[in-house]
């Protein structure tokens, strides 16, 4: 018994390796040599370009294609209809297939809406890039991308929340309570490393953003 799951349209070409409990549904097209890892979803009219390595827990909604030269770490959001790419100055006369240049999208990015992701680049851990940026450079970790071009409008936590940070370059994120240090432009969690997983009673989410807020 298949310890994934393949919708009857989606197509799956040979050399390919899909990790535990990751689904795929309609119309997805996962080239040979890609590799996918653990509980992922891949949504409707989705496709993975030969050769592409993807880790786990990776949601990729419906009408994304991820093409060749791009690695996806693990815990990433790729948003409906956003657009990655994988060469700068594509031409349909000159054939550039051995010049394809490389993506990294590192854990627990998210990559909103009808964003464009120009290759080339690698996007921080857990930066977060509003829908419809056009992104053309490096994304700092935690690192909040809008507009077009896209450019840094601040900092996001782990949880998705804008950080404000107080004079000594401290921020709590108001949702899981952890503290963020800015420091010389970078921005680094010091209540859990990274690397680490949510702990399981912060890994569902239980209160509306906009809850958050505070009363204007």
């Amino acid at each position: 018994m298949s310890s994934f799951y393949v919708h009857p349209t989606a197509i799956i070409d040979d050399n390919v390796t899909i990790g535990d409990g990751t689904k795929i549904w309609h119309f997805a097209h996962i080239c040979s040599g890609a590799r996918l890892g653990s509980g992922c979803i891949f949504g409707q009219n989705t496709m993975v370009a030969n050769d592409v390595v993807i880790g786990s827990n990776v949601k990729v909604q419906n009408n994304v294609a991820i093409y060749t030269g791009t690695t996806i770490e693990d815990d990433v959001f790729l948003g409906p209809s956003c657009v990655l790419t994988n060469v700068t100055n594509p031409r349909s006369q000159v054939k550039r297939h051995s010049l394809y240049e490389t993506t990294l999208i590192r854990r627990g990015t998210t990559v909103g809406a009808n964003a464009t992701i120009v290759c080339g680049i690698t996007l921080g851990r857990y930066s977060f890039i509003a829908a419809g940026a056009v992104v053309a450079r490096d994304v700092p970790d935690y690192g909040f991308v809008m507009g077009v071009p896209g450019r840094l409008h601040g900092w996001m936590s782990r949880h998705g929340h804008l950080l404000k940070f107080d004079a000594a370059g401290r921020a709590t994120c108001p949702e899981s309570g952890f503290l963020y240090q800015l420091t010389d432009g970078a921005v680094r969690c010091l209540t859990l490393d990274e690397e680490a997983p949510l702990p399981q009673e912060l890994s569902q989410g239980a209160v509306k953003y906009d809850d958050f807020k505070a009363p204007a």
